[in-house]
């Protein structure tokens, strides 16, 4: 054991760039080869013979099945992926809408009720009771609901 091992000389800076690119490259080969074997069983338009050809085609022939399944479906390819996400999107809107109320204004039933608590408590009036109950019964509500404090400004 008298040698020293030197690593820096032995594989030098050049040498490791090219396996960083060739690392680089071989990782976003694989995510467009996945993400091309997931358009092709998104595409609604597509039957089940043409999905089949064409992911045998993919597979079988790697290189060449991406390169014409590129040139020949990108364009909608990427309208696909467009969809989906705006899809997604919307589909998310409408969960956080229906989780958090969406701001919808309560029925007149529930406004009335409320009005008769307020009343019963003594929070209210009879007069501001009948006022708030015509503004209910009239839809001319008010956005916020009865009870409801704003802070001022």
């Amino acid at each position: 054991m008298d040698t020293q091992m030197y690593l820096a000389y032995d594989y030098p800076l050049l040498s490791m760039f090219w396996t960083m690119l060739w690392l680089f490259l071989w990782v976003l080969w694989f995510i467009l080869l996945f993400r091309i074997i997931a358009d092709i069983f998104r595409d609604d338009t597509m039957g089940g013979w043409g999905k089949a050809g064409w992911l045998a085609f993919v597979i079988l022939l790697p290189f060449l099945g991406v390169l014409v399944y590129v040139i020949a479906r990108g364009k909608s390819m990427g309208r696909r992926e467009i969809d989906h996400a705006r899809e997604k999107q919307q589909a998310f809107d409408a969960y956080v809408r229906e989780t958090a109320g969406g701001g919808s204004r309560p029925s007149r039933t529930e406004e009335l009720g409320r009005l008769a608590d307020l009343r019963s408590r003594g929070d209210i009036s009879e007069e501001e009771f009948q006022r708030a109950k015509a503004l209910v019964l009239s839809d001319d509500r008010p956005s916020t609901p009865v009870g409801a404090t704003t802070a001022p400004r």
